[in-house]
């Protein structure tokens, strides 16, 4: 069986055109859950900022009072009690989004089933024999069987990009330079996981012929509608050991880029490390400095639990 071709630059980039008819099939789906997802992801990437920046109002509300010894704390207490609704309030938005997430996805992957059901009726049959429309078709079926995972994740990443814009903008309040933190830390790893997924879409377009032969070969090695004819033609063998050459094959496939994955993920988390250091120690000798408070200290060091 002839391999198919891997996925070229080109055909990496223009598959990003595809995403605004992604989300407008999204949008067909329920324009008002849609809507609510998007409100609710806006919101939650907010959160972590405003925690952050109320978490530092407080240490300095707290060193200022520990040094005057003033009596009256009610504005501590004020932001004590904000940072709490916060915290209330981001485990409700997620809990929600969630919820959004669940019922927009299931009737986006039963609106996009039904599509295919439709578009496949009206195909003439010698399309059905063709065997690189049907590799498509067969993509198309596994594919809508994701989506729910598929959409929660387009917008998980849409969400971590507006949280990213967020966040510089806090970083740009208190020292522009301060971005190259945000960098340094996220770029290797996202553009890694982006080469992996690329890598593991390859894999799976290139296995969709063997996949149908695989579940095909499953299906009649263990099923009361061919058990008769395999016993007849004694066909176990031959099914098992075929089975088993291809199932051997996609494993060796997977763990090789899993492995890769794996080790690339590491020096990239290194690297990452590193570039947070490397600012932390700058933002540590501003404060001993007496440019940075203990706020502000506690601010920006607390950056890297988002990335």
């Amino acid at each position: 069986m002839k391999p198919m071709p891997e996925v070229s630059m080109n055909e990496r980039f223009s598959a990003l055109s595809n995403l605004p008819r992604f989300f407008k099939l999204v949008w067909k789906t329920s324009p008002a859950l849609t809507f609510s997802n998007a409100i609710l992801r806006i919101a939650r990437s907010a959160i972590p900022v405003a925690i952050l920046y109320v978490g530092k109002l407080i240490i300095d509300q707290v060193v200022h009072l520990s040094q005057t010894h003033e009596s009256n704390h009610s504005y501590l207490w004020k932001l004590v009690v904000i940072e709490f609704l916060l915290a209330i309030l981001s485990d409700a938005l997620s809990r929600a989004t969630t919820l959004v997430d669940s019922l927009l996805g299931d009737l986006f992957s039963n609106y996009t089933s039904i599509q295919i059901m439709e578009h496949a009726a009206i195909l003439d049959l010698d399309q059905f024999e063709d065997s690189t429309f049907y590799d498509k078709l067969e993509r198309a079926r596994q594919q809508t069987i994701g989506r729910t995972v598929l959409l929660s994740q387009v917008l998980s990443q849409l969400q971590d990009l507006i949280t990213m814009g967020f966040l510089a903008a806090g970083l740009i309040v208190f020292n522009p330079w301060l971005i190259v933190l945000l960098f340094i830390a996220v770029i290797p790893a996202f553009l890694g996981e982006s080469y992996f997924n690329d890598k593991n879409y390859s894999l799976s377009r290139r296995q969709t012929p063997e996949r149908r032969e695989l579940d095909y070969l499953r299906y009649i090695g263990a099923s009361d509608e061919t058990a008769k004819e395999v016993k007849i033609f004694d066909l176990s063998d031959f099914l098992s050991g075929r089975f088993r050459f291809l199932s051997n094959k996609f494993y060796r496939e997977n763990k090789r880029i899993s492995v890769k994955r794996s080790v690339w993920g590491s020096i990239f988390s290194i690297l990452g490390s590193l570039g947070y250091y490397a600012a932390y120690f700058f933002i540590i000798a501003k404060t001993i400095a007496g440019n940075l408070t203990i706020g502000d200290l506690t601010f920006l060091a607390s950056f890297r639990v988002f990335p």
